[in-house]
C-alpha cells in the first residue's frame, strides 16, 4: 500500500532508483507502475497474510528490507521484516507506537514527561478522568491515525459528543478495545513533530516540522514548516528526551514520527513508527537534500543511510480547504502565472465530480489542494504561501433542477 499519488510518489521514483521494488497491495497497481519490479494483490493486508505472500516471494526471489509508512499496517510489516529474518524494530516496539495508550504507559514507566492521562470505556469514564485530570482536556481515538478522532473538550457539556467522534473513528486493523479513548491533559505551547532515524537504538533526528492546525475544536493539521537548522536539532534536552522516548517504546532500528509539545517544558505527544506524513519528509529533502525515500530503504535493508545536509532552506507546506460542507467540485487548479518561484508544487488533489466537506466533516479528506513553497527564510515560504492561496481557482458545480 503505497497511499495517495500526489502525496507519495515522491518516496517510490526516489527509492526505485537505486532498489528494486516489489509491492504489495489490495488492488491492481496502476501509476506505481513505473516504479516497481513486480507486485502481489493480496486478499487483506492483516499479519498472517501478509507474512505468507513474502515468504512466498522471498522464496522466489530473496528479499532485501520491508518498508511501510501507512500507520495502520506498520505492525504488520514489521512482523514480515521479522519473520524474514530481516533488518526490524522488534513488532512489540511498534505495537506501543501504534496503541497510544500502551506508549503512554511505557513513558510513564520511564517517568518522561507527557500529558496526564487516562484510559475509557464509557462517556462517564471519560468524565471521571477529565475530572481528575482537570479541564480543557483532549479525548483521542486509542490507535487511530493522523488527527482522526481528535478534538479538544473545554466542559463537560461537551463530552458526549467528542467521546462518540474518538469512539467511532476506526482505520484499517484497528483492533476492538473495551476502552477505546485516551483522556489527555492539554497542552497549549507550540506543537511540533519531528522525523528521526533510528540505529543500533541510536535516535539521529533529521526534520523538525512546526506545525500549523486549524478549525477548532479539532485539530486538523493545515500546514508545516520545515527549517534544515531549525536549533531543536541541536537542543540538548529535546536531544535527550527524543532518545529517552524510543528506548522506553523499545524502538531500536528504523524511521518514526514523533510529535511533541513546547509548554514550556517540552513533553512527548506520540511516537509514529513509520515516516511522517503531510509531506513532511518532502519538506525535509528540499530544505535539507537528505533523500528520506533512500534513507528508509537502507535502513530496511541493513546499510548505512546518507544524513549528511547538502543544502540550508526552509520548506513550508499549506493545505486547502472548501469553505463548506458538501461542495461539489467542478475543477480546482492554480493560476500558473500567479504563482511565486519558491513555489516549487501546487498540487490539486480532489477531482471533478468529488463532494467534500472542511472540519469537521472533512477532518483529513476535506483537503482539495496543496501548495510548498521553499526559501531561505520561513517568512518568504508563508509569503509564498499567501501567494499561492490567492492564485487558487474553486469552482463548484450547481445543482440543475
Amino acid at each position: 500500500m503505497t497511499g495517495l499519488q500526489k502525496y507519495r510518489e515522491y518516496l517510490l521514483a526516489s527509492i526505485s532508483t537505486r532498489y528494486r521494488i516489489h509491492l504489495f497491495t489490495l488492488t491492481p497497481t496502476t501509476w506505481e507502475d513505473p516504479y516497481l519490479v513486480g507486485s502481489t494483490v493480496v486478499a487483506a493486508t492483516d499479519t498472517d497474510t501478509l507474512t505468507v505472500a513474502a515468504a512466498e516471494l522471498n522464496a522466489r526471489e530473496p528479499v532485501s528490507g520491508v518498508i511501510c509508512w501507512d500507520e495502520s499496517r506498520v505492525h504488520q510489516a514489521a512482523c514480515v521484516a521479522e519473520s524474514l529474518g530481516l533488518p526490524h524494530t522488534p513488532a512489540e516496539a511498534v505495537w506501543r507506537c501504534r496503541d497510544k495508550y500502551q506508549g503512554r504507559s511505557a513513558l510513564a514507566l520511564a517517568g518522561l514527561a507527557q500529558p496526564e492521562f487516562a484510559l475509557a470505556g464509557t462517556v462517564e469514564e471519560a468524565l471521571a478522568a477529565a475530572e481528575n485530570i482537570g479541564y480543557p482536556v483532549v479525548v483521542k481515538p486509542r490507535a487511530a491515525a493522523a488527527s482522526y478522532g481528535v478534538s479538544l473538550v473545554r466542559s463537560a457539556e461537551k463530552m458526549a459528543e467528542s467521546f462518540a467522534f474518538a469512539d467511532q473513528a476506526t482505520v484499517a486493523h484497528m483492533p476492538e478495545f473495551d476502552q477505546s479513548v485516551l483522556v489527555e491533559e492539554y497542552l497549549a505551547g507550540p506543537e511540533v513533530s519531528v522525523d528521526s532515524v533510528v540505529v543500533g537504538g541510536r535516535v539521529t533526528p533529521l526534520f523538525v516540522g512546526r506545525k500549523q492546525t486549524g478549525y477548532p475544536p479539532y485539530f486538523e493539521e493545515t500546514g508545516h514548516v520545515v527549517t534544515n537548522h531549525d536549533p531543536l536539532l541541536r537542543d540538548p534536552t529535546f536531544l535527550s528526551l527524543l532518545q529517552d522516548t524510543h528506548t522506553a517504546l523499545g524502538f531500536t532500528h528504523g524511521w518514526t514520527h514523533a510529535e511533541l509539545k513546547l509548554d514550556p517544558i517540552l513533553k512527548v505527544i506520540e511516537v509514529n513508527a513509520r515516516l511522517g506524513g503531510d509531506m513532511i519528509p518532502y519538506l525535509g529533502l528540499a530544505a535539507s537534500g537528505i533523500d528520506p525515500g533512500l534513507a528508509i530503504a537502507a535502513l530496511a535493508s541493513g546499510t548505512e543511510p546518507v544524513l549528511e545536509a547538502q543544502r540550508d532552506l526552509v520548506a513550508a507546506i499549506r493545505f486547502f480547504y472548501p469553505e463548506h460542507d458538501d461542495t461539489v467540485i467542478d475543477s480546482v487548479k492554480f493560476d500558473a502565472a500567479a504563482l511565486p518561484a519558491e513555489i516549487d508544487r501546487a498540487v490539486a488533489v480532489v477531482m471533478p465530480g468529488d463532494t467534500v466537506s472542511p472540519p469537521p466533516r472533512g477532518l483529513l479528506l476535506g483537503r482539495i489542494a496543496y501548495a510548498t513553497a521553499v526559501a531561505p527564510t520561513a517568512q518568504e515560504c508563508v509569503a509564498a504561501l499567501d501567494q499561492a492561496a490567492k492564485a487558487l481557482q474553486i469552482r463548484e458545480r450547481t445543482e440543475v433542477r
